[in-house]
């Protein structure tokens, strides 16, 4: 058993190896493990928990909106794959193959799946023949694969979990409102179940999903000064319509092809949850995602033992229908173990029971994002613990809000620009051009991608490209990124 002083050393600090700290807590907040696969992770009852709270809480959301859940296979025939020739562009070097199967080559090989566009198109292509078919509003929840090389455990793994928005529209506009209803979905989810700040914006079209007419995307903030996509939403017009054959009679009895989107968000969500509120005790879990929202610990000691355990397994019973609960009386750990484990794990509120809070009729609660000790009377914890949640929820948000703030950059000087992403990292607002060219000598030169062009208004109206120098452009925002 670890002694309560080392166990936090077991994590490398933030500030010594970021990369290394995320690692740490991963493992050792039991969110996942290796598996024998490269790049593949086993996801464990703990980080599951949390996939399953976003499951809720995102499906809730896209259910509300009028989409149902589907599903659709996994294994694509190499042929369908291959008829939307940006779509194998855009996937061919991540795509894994099947070759055999029960013992013999197959005479087609099957792509597991990357996306869902060409499955789901060949499907809509049978199931769409009218304008009364439409709008088709269809969301599956799956594994994908993609043979990354570089992975990291949540963020970028050959297997992943997400869900895949797949509709279909009558009109170009419908289309491109549904794009931008998703997107918002994204935004109010992640704000406001996940505490993550985010910018709304449309991918450039050197950024933007092969086979997309425009692709939009929020982007967060991590404590470390990267970008993180944390979702997107692509209107693909007309293009897999085409390819597809998805058409349909409108309502004058002519044959009209359809116009179509997808959106999607996946387990990395679970890495930005780490990366943006997570500190050098493990993480900080938002209360309305967290597997654990009140951890209940017993002071236990020969005084008053039985009494300090029944008073904790009574106040367990009568908050489990209204929280996320559990009570810590496993024996052979000290309450500082205990507590390091559960602040490892961020849990949002742990309640300490002991004889003396049982003399003083009430607990001692203990915040996990500020360490605040407040004493509460046993009366008064109906109102008192949901109250304090959601503190703590509103409190992760505004930390989080106020290091994007610190962290977000103005310049029109290219050296100036160069210095920031180098030394400062975070988000820098420049004025670029529109050319690909710009892009590209901006990426080569400080590995800095555009995110976003942003689809609110920032200062700075329009100036001379950061690295041309020419023309009339827009601010947009800049960062390395996840």
């Amino acid at each position: 058993m670890s002694n309560d002083k080392e166990f936090v050393k077991e994590v490398t600090p933030q500030a010594v190896d970021f990369s290394q700290w995320y690692l740490d807590v991963v493992l050792k907040a039991e969110l996942m493990d290796y598996a024998p696969v490269k790049g593949c992770m086993a996801i464990r009852p703990y980080g599951y928990e949390i996939w399953e709270n976003i499951q809720q809480l995102l499906g809730g959301r896209i259910k509300a909106t009028g989409h149902k859940n589907a599903y659709f296979p996994l294994f694509i025939p190499q042929s369908l794959l291959q008829k939307e020739a940006d779509h194998v562009e855009g996937f061919a070097p991540e795509v894994a193959l099947v070759t055999h199967g029960g013992g013999e080559e197959l005479v087609e090989k099957l792509v597991v799946r990357p996306t869902s566009e060409a499955i789901i198109c060949s499907m809509f292509a049978k199931w769409i023949q009218s304008w009364r078919d439409l709008p088709l509003l269809i969301n599956q929840w799956c594994n994908v694969v993609r043979w990354e090389k570089n992975t990291r455990p949540f963020l970028r793994t050959s297997e992943f979990l997400w869900q895949e928005g797949h509709t279909v529209h009558a009109t170009e506009a419908e289309a491109e409102e549904e794009t931008l209803k998703m997107l918002g979905v994204y935004r109010d989810f992640v704000e406001n179940e996940l505490a993550i700040p985010v910018v709304t914006g449309r991918k450039t079209e050197k950024e933007k999903f092969a086979g997309a007419m425009r692709t939009y995307s929020i982007e967060a903030l991590m404590s470390d000064g990267r970008a993180l996509q944390a979702g997107t939403s692509h209107n693909l017009g007309q293009h897999f319509a085409r390819v597809f054959e998805i058409q349909y009679l409108d309502k004058n009895d002519t044959l009209q092809y359809a116009w179509q989107t997808s959106w999607g968000a996946s387990t990395r969500l679970i890495g930005a949850l780490i990366m943006v509120h997570g500190d050098d005790r493990g993480l900080r879990m938002p209360p309305r995602v967290a597997p654990v929202q009140v951890v209940i610990v017993p002071i236990i000691m020969k005084k008053k033992r039985e009494e300090v355990l029944a008073k904790a397994r009574e106040m367990t019973e009568r908050f489990s229908d209204t929280l996320r609960v559990e009570l810590d009386d496993r024996e052979g750990y000290s309450p500082g173990w205990k507590f390091n484990e559960w602040e490892m794990k961020g849990v949002p509120l742990r309640l300490e029971i002991g004889p003396r809070d049982l003399e003083n009729g009430g607990v001692m609660a203990v915040r996990r994002d500020t360490g605040e000790k407040i004493f509460l009377a046993e009366a008064e914890l109906e109102q008192k613990l949901p109250l304090l949640l959601q503190e703590i929820q509103q409190g992760l948000f505004e930390q989080a809000l106020q290091f994007r703030k610190d962290n977000t950059h103005h310049t029109d000087n290219f050296e100036q620009f160069q210095e920031i992403i180098a030394t400062k990292r975070g988000f820098v607002l420049a004025h670029w051009c529109g050319e690909a060219a710009c892009e590209e000598k901006i990426k080569e030169k400080t590995k800095a991608t555009i995110r976003c062009l942003p689809l609110e208004e920032v200062p700075g109206g329009e100036g001379p490209c950061i690295c041309c120098n020419e023309g009339k452009g827009k601010k947009v925002y800049f960062a390395r990124a996840y």
